[in-house]
């Protein structure tokens, strides 16, 4: 019963930043991580960051050094601080929550990055 809505993504030049944020709502079924992902270029989705409220963070390798994910203490809310951004940064980004009982999926928020 909980949702997930993306907010903050948008229109960026080559080396510019955004900062996404994804935000939870209603009855929590034990989250214990939230993550970003994108479409990339195969048929799954590709992780970009994720956090785990043990505080362990991972990162894919394309992203390493440039983004940043964090967690509000005290909101329901995860940033995903996007800097040094490149044009094949540019798609969907989601935010995916994940609990013993499943994941759960926001509607994404498109990031373009112009050359």
């Amino acid at each position: 019963q909980v949702h997930l809505v993306e907010s903050g993504g948008g229109l960026v030049q080559a080396g510019g930043c955004l900062r996404p944020s994804c935000e939870a709502s209603g009855r929590n079924p034990g989250i214990y991580a939230i993550g970003w992902y994108r479409q990339g270029s195969g048929n799954q989705p590709e992780l970009v960051a994720i956090i785990h409220f043990s505080g362990n963070t991972n990162y894919g390798d394309s992203v390493k050094g440039r983004f940043t994910i964090s967690r509000e203490k005290v909101k329901n809310l995860v940033y995903l601080q996007m800097n040094s951004l490149k044009p094949e940064d540019t798609d969907v980004y989601y935010c995916k929550a994940v609990s013993p009982y499943g994941s759960i999926w926001g509607p994404g928020t498109q990031v373009t990055v112009s050359s």
